[in-house]
Order: C-alpha cells, then structure tokens, then sequence
C-alpha cells in the first residue's frame, strides 16, 4: 500500500498535548524528507513541520516553540510531539515523504486534531 500510516489525532483542551506518527514499512526514511500538514475548515492545506534528509528542521511560524518534529529511523517513521496547543490548532494533519530525488512520495489519509474552547 503506496500510503503512509498515521496514528495519534485526538480531543483535548487549551494547553494539551499530542503525539502524532507516521510510519511506512520497507523504506530508508533517512533517504526522505518527512512534513507534517494541517488542513482547517475551509481552509488551505498548510506546512507544520518538515525535517529534510539532511535532518535540516523548518517550522511554521504559528508552531514554533510548541512543536517537535523527529525522524525514528530504526522504526522507518516520524513523529509530531505537539504542546501548549490552541484552538487554532485544530484541523486534519497529514503525513508526507518525499524521497529526495523527488520521488516517490507518499501521502497518510490524515489524522483529525481538534482543539476544544
């Protein structure tokens, strides 16, 4: 199955925390870049987190300080430690890898998140 699995969406209030996996048997993740992407009601699919190949780590602006995203090679996964979360954090989260020759790449089904007030 060309997907990724995921696991670890959840409810909590203001201020919990999450931990969200993804994970693909039979492949070197260290050869892939790993993201995480949240999509809101009605709104665009945006970038979270990213760690490239090269363990290079980016993080949207709105996550920084709150989110950790890790690469667990013996495990061929990665993972989204997410604290202090809001309600603005609520959305579908999606896992994606992209080999670094720009292909293959792979997409999980999405987590839901949600954030209660």
């Amino acid at each position: 199955q060309d997907q990724l699995e995921e696991s670890g969406g959840g409810l909590v209030p203001p201020g919990g925390s999450l931990r969200l996996s993804c994970a693909k048997s039979r492949i070197n993740v260290s050869a892939y870049s790993g993201a995480w992407y949240r999509q809101a009601p009605g709104k665009q699919r945006e970038l979270v987190a990213k760690i490239l190949s090269n363990d290079e780590i980016h993080y949207s602006d709105s996550v920084k300080g709150r989110f950790t995203i890790s690469r667990h090679d013996a495990e061929s996964a990665w993972s989204l430690e997410m604290n202090s979360l809001k309600p603005e954090d609520t959305g579908v989260y999606f896992c994606n890898a992209v080999h670094f020759w720009g292909t293959p790449s792979y997409w999980g089904r999405g987590t839901q998140v949600t954030v209660f007030s």
